[in-house]
């Protein structure tokens, strides 16, 4: 499979699970954040924010930097900005694809009609 796809899959897989939007949310809100601190606006552990922050970094989403002790990770706005444009342009292609569809049912229709 081409990159582009797999990127793009990662991607749709990466920001389509609820959780991880709002930790989406929560960064661009915030600016930057640790996990603890995330995990003290949601209603998941902190271990489970970890695992959640590991998709967001490894798809290029979220970047972490340690801080003493702690990880702080923020957004990468780059990245996130490329993300949104390939979703809107796998939306465009599936709207496409289903008014293709819709045609060819409105066509079978008109072919066929009820009686």
């Amino acid at each position: 499979m081409p990159r582009g796809v797999v990127d793009t899959e990662a991607l749709v897989a990466a920001v389509t699970e609820p959780t991880r939007r709002q930790m989406l949310d929560l960064l661009l809100e915030r600016g930057e954040s640790t996990a603890t601190a995330l995990a003290g606006s949601l209603p998941i552990t902190r271990q489970a924010v970890s695992k959640q922050l590991a998709v967001l970094t490894r798809v290029g989403l979220v970047e972490g930097e340690k801080s003493g002790r702690e990880m702080r990770y923020r957004l990468n706005v780059e990245r996130l900005d490329r993300a949104t444009r390939s979703l809107g342009e796998l939306a465009a292609t599936w709207d496409q694809r289903l008014m293709r569809i819709k045609q060819i049912a409105e066509t079978a229709a008109a072919k066929h009609p009820k009686k």
